[in-house]
């Protein structure tokens, strides 16, 4: 895998944030924070904490020159907290000291004295007391009342999905330095450098040209970094404006686990009908979803959630009504599928109780109803280049699901202790920001006199390889070697106004106005060179390899001989281009649209083998069909399903997100936080990549490939409550994830 920050990563020579080069006079910052979930300040003295040796100074909210306010989507979160707060690790006070651990022993100077307010926790509660951010929302299509009265079988039940940490390896991280004319430049751990310089920027009420935000890459985001890390970059910057110094501000991973928001938990509700046939002909659920405090982006993960309540199956009479309920938990954020994999989870749910009723495997009802070409989602946009089925079959072909399937029920029938499950779990999952307007990306590309090649976009590379793909995008067009070509640091003051690399949107976007840009450039250069080779301008000119080509055939020239040449004719070797995704838009009073620019498709085949004494169980194969479209980086396309599928699994199965009854996190370290290891991967992980057609909505053919894996892993689930039902037939317990062992035991012998 010829990538460059995979050989720097393996050498330790990447730079992140802490490996930033400062100033010797550079301060740090620390956190004081809310110690409860909900309090009104009565009495906060920082003065003791001010007098400690070494201590420059102490910011609340009453020092924020500007808008004391870093909420995007609803501006209903503050900075540091004034006279009330919402969660325990809410920030109150920034300390800054002349090192780190001044500033962390200061903290336990300060005084706080509050009185305690009523704390909800549970997202329903929070529904009952009428505690809702935004409107609900509902997604519907067809007549439901009409489906009901078709349908020959009807169930309902209720699920649980809890949340999810994000674990990145570098924690929230930003360090702020001030330039002249007292502009700020901030170093941030962010996936949108742009959020960052909007929040600092009104944080200190000045321009947005005041503020630049470098990110050189990040070391891993999840979605945690999309709006979270603007907290601690717009402290930084506060410090760094008021005091002229650089200031650094590092979260220990223990407070990056206390302070920050996870994916969201949903409590939700669904009643599924089908007809004798096995056709799903009605469908309706209603999610709870479990915001935290504030809102965050979790209007717009619930959006998401709606547009994937009936996943990869045609359902054609619908409601999904979607309620973001506010708690005292840290606001809860964007993760891995963004809304997508909660939604998804309720109908396998509800297909697995279906099946369980009426005594059949899931199978049969799943294969009965994948959505087929043309046919339409509830949010009106139409199945275009569907290949659910197709990747089914592949699946049950490739894989032999027959053949498993007679080898799993032979194991059961002869191993009295042993169980081993079988599931198979189908995934559509729509590319694009369901924000129609953050949609856009822009990119700069010069092309040097030597003929090495630079790219500014506002793609973040967090490991997700985005900048191998942009290196193989310019290589494409330019016909030349990825060598020459250098990925540039994501920086506000070359691209402005970027979108957050998110959404499984980074290469796409990004990708093409890449594309853009190098083609113009590319045009200029053919333009030149009739004069430049002594030929005809109407003639036939190609760059192949880095070679001259006219007329079809190969010339003694080369890709830097044109590029000096172009360059001594004073023809410009730079261009900046944009791209917006076409064809793109949604009708929020309808609740109906063409929200997407594409649907991946894929289909995973799960067996797992359950220790029915103990609770413990292995993982035997996940298998895959997964459509990548043309693949422009086949082993980076591998390593995110591989690796979305382990995260899949560690949601499902062992990550388990503990509180206290006063709201405290009690899963606050990685001991008592369980995370797949490599003890956790599938003995076999398989992954065929769909030989499909080139789709002409991704970049260069390829289709996004960050989130649609995670999904897979939801299929661990009912391949584990299969093996459970194998031992124990009258089975009965709730539908809630993770399926962590304590629950199989309590499952297996409970009731």
């Amino acid at each position: 895998m010829n990538n460059l920050d995979q050989v720097l990563h393996v050498q330790g020579l990447s730079t992140f944030v802490d490996d930033v080069p400062l100033p010797e006079d550079t301060l740090h910052a620390a956190v004081f924070v809310a110690p409860a979930a909900h309090g009104r300040i009565t009495h906060l003295n920082v003065s003791k904490a001010r007098a400690f040796a070494g201590i420059r100074d102490i910011f609340t909210w009453q020092h924020i020159p500007g808008k004391n306010q870093i909420g995007h989507i609803l501006h209903d979160e503050p900075l540091l907290a004034e006279n009330i707060f919402e969660y325990v690790g809410q920030p109150i006070a920034v300390i800054i000291g002349e090192t780190p651990a001044i500033a962390r022993r200061a903290l336990k100077l300060i005084e706080l004295e509050y009185q305690a307010l009523p704390s909800i926790f549970d997202a329903r509660q929070a529904y009952a007391q009428g505690k809702i951010i935004g409107q609900e929302r509902v997604f519907s299509c067809g007549d439901l009342a009409a489906g009901w009265s078709q349908c020959q079988y009807i169930v309902s039940n209720s699920v649980e999905s809890g949340a999810q940490e994000h674990l990145y390896l570098e924690t929230q991280s930003a360090v702020a330095i001030p330039l002249e004319g007292n502009r700020i430049k901030i170093f941030s751990s962010t996936q949108s450098p742009a959020a960052v310089q909007k929040t600092a920027a009104d944080v200190l009420g000045v321009a947005f040209n005041q503020i630049e935000v470098d990110v050189l890459r990040i070391g891993g985001g999840f979605g945690g970094k999309e709006d979270q890390a603007n907290v601690w970059a717009a402290m930084a910057a506060l410090a760094a404006a008021k005091l002229k110094k650089a200031v650094k501000l590092i979260l220990p991973r223990s407070k990056d686990l206390a302070f920050t928001g996870k994916r969201h938990p949903y409590s939700s509700d669904f009643k599924i009908g089908l007809t004798a046939n096995l056709k799903i002909l009605a469908y309706q659920v209603t999610y709870y979803q479990n915001a935290g405090a504030f809102a965050d982006l979790s209007t717009a993960i619930l959006e998401r959630t709606m547009f994937h309540c009936t996943n990869s199956y045609f359902i054609p009479n619908v409601h999904a009504k979607g309620i973001a309920c506010r708690t005292n938990l840290p606001p809860n954020t964007a993760f891995r599928g963004f809304g997508g994999p909660q939604a998804m989870f309720v109908l396998e749910c509800a297909i697995y109780e279906a099946a369980r009723k009426l005594n059949i495997s899931p199978l049969e009802i799943q294969k009965q109803n994948l959505i087929a070409e043309g046919e339409t989602f509830p949010y009106g946009m139409a199945a275009k280049n569907n290949r659910a089925q197709t990747c089914w079959d592949l699946a049950w072909h490739d894989y032999q699901v027959d053949e498993k399937i007679r080898k799993v029920n032979q194991f059961n029938h002869s191993s009295p202790r042993q169980k081993k499950g079988l599931a198979l779990m189908p995934v559509c999952f729509g590319i694009s920001f369901t924000n129609t307007l953050l949609n856009q990306a822009s990119a700069l590309v010069h092309v040097y006199n030597d003929g090495s090649v630079s790219i500014s976009s506002g793609a973040v590379e967090m490991g997700q390889g985005v900048n191998e793909k942009l290196r193989k995008v310019a290589a494409s067009i330019f016909s030349i070697s990825e060598a020459r070509i250098r990925i540039e640091s994501t920086n506000t003051t070359r691209i402005a106004n970027m979108s957050p690399t998110a959404a499984s949107t980074g290469a796409d976007l990004n990708g093409n106005a890449t594309r853009i840009a190098c083609e113009e450039i590319l045009k200029r250069l053919k333009a030149a060179m009739p004069k430049f080779l002594g030929t005809e301008p109407n003639d036939k000119y190609e760059i192949k390899n880095e070679i001259l080509y006219h007329n079809t055939g190969k010339t003694r020239f080369t890709w830097e001989e044109l590029v000096l040449h172009a360059y001594r004719q004073r023809i410009s070797l730079s261009a900046h281009a944009f791209y917006a995704t076409p064809g793109i838009y949604f009708d929020k009073t309808s609740e109906k649209g063409n929200p997407f620019a594409y649907h991946v498709n894929g289909t995973a085949v799960i067996e797992v083998t359950l220790d029915c004494l103990r609770g413990i169980f292995e993982i035997d194969t996940v298998a895959v069909v997964h459509d990548a479209g043309k693949r422009l980086a086949p082993l980076i396309d591998l390593g995110q399903v591989e690796g979305g599928i382990v995260q899949g699994l560690g949601w499902m199965t062992l990550e388990e997100i503990q509180h206290a009854a006063d709201g405290k996190l009690l899963t606050n370290t990685l001991s008592t936080y369980k995370v797949p290891d490599i003890f956790s991967i599938p003995k076999n992980l398989q992954v065929k990549f769909l030989n499909s057609e080139e789709n002409q909505d991704g970049i260069l053919g390829a289709k996004a490939v960050g989130e649609p894996p995670f999904m897979y892993g939801i299929g661990v689930y009912f391949a584990l409550r299969n093996a459970m039902q194998a031992f124990k037939p009258d089975l009965r317990m709730p539908y809630a994830a993770p399926l962590t062992h304590e629950k199989i035991l309590k499952g297996l012998y409970s009731g």
